[in-house]
């Protein structure tokens, strides 16, 4: 495994926001949605707020649900007003690929051509979104977020998520999958239906990672730990698959089963943990 973690270069044109020490006196809590047809097996593309929750859900219904809870602040209702009307998301649509792109002063409210007298304060507001999309249960899933919380679960397909700091919770079904979190914690199930998944690589820069793998699973995992922090494995029955290299707290070069698919975990300061899968989660 390539001893330096690919999150740490994860930086996004995210404009952070507004510093923590600034007041705004005036808030507010607004709610968009959209909803709209989707097959089976085309790509979700989402690319989050600089602030706030993505929360994927998998459905039996072949349409894409959007909720988008957006929470303002600004030092008057005037501004408010303002904001509000040009916050939110913007969707491209296709039958294979459909993207879901949040609109804020962060990206100039989607590049829109801003009047000349706009208040050039309100593009340093800050703004939270926090989202609750449901898509088709076989689709393919890109996820980019910011702070905030990120959770998948029910989806069938190829998951690709980065976050710059959250707490992640993510059912990997089928498919391959890849999870980058810079800050935070990860809890990452395989198998919660059946194992029919493909490679996984998930890494943790700062943080704890907890991987839940079902007992017949048949892969070659590789754990590591680049910097400071332990491996504590209660997976039965895992094999050196060289057996000149044993495992240490820091290093886990393992065969589960009779091996097969390549499973990839990494943490650069934290824990890593892995567990049997139990039911329920």
């Amino acid at each position: 495994m390539n001893k330096t973690l690919t999150l740490i270069a994860l930086i996004f044109t995210f404009s952070i926001g507004a510093s923590p020490q600034t007041s705004y006196p005036s808030e507010r809590t607004i709610t968009k949605t959209d909803k709209f047809d989707f097959r089976p097996g085309g790509t979700v593309v989402i690319t989050g707020s600089p602030h706030g929750s993505i929360n994927v859900l998998g459905s039996t219904v072949n349409e894409i649900e959007i909720t988008a809870e957006i929470k303002l602040l600004a030092a008057n209702e005037a501004d408010l007003n303002t904001i509000a009307s040009m916050t939110g998301f913007a969707t491209d649509e296709s039958a294979a690929r459909t993207g879901i792109m949040s609109i804020g002063n962060h990206n100039k409210f989607g590049l829109k051509k801003l009047p000349k007298n706009f208040p050039k304060g309100l593009l340093k507001l800050l703004f939270t979104i926090n989202y609750t999309i449901r898509v088709p249960r076989y689709s393919d899933l890109e996820i980019d977020g910011g702070i905030g919380d990120l959770t998948i679960q029910g989806v069938e397909g190829s998951i690709r998520a980065n976050c710059i700091e959250c707490n992640a919770r993510v059912e990997v079904i089928g498919g391959t999958a890849s999870l980058t979190v810079g800050k935070g914690n990860a809890d990452v199930s395989f198998g919660v239906k059946g194992w029919r998944g493909r490679s996984a690589n998930i890494q943790v820069a700062t943080g704890d990672l907890t991987v839940r793998l079902p007992t017949s699973l048949s892969a070659e995992i590789d754990a590591i730990v680049l910097r400071s922090g332990s491996i504590e494995n209660e997976f039965p029955d895992l094999k050196p698959r060289d057996r000149k290299v044993a495992f240490t707290d820091r290093s886990i070069l393992a065969q589960a089963g009779v091996g097969g698919v390549s499973l990839k975990f990494a943490v650069g300061d934290g824990k890593l943990r892995i567990e049997p899968l139990r039911s329920p989660l």
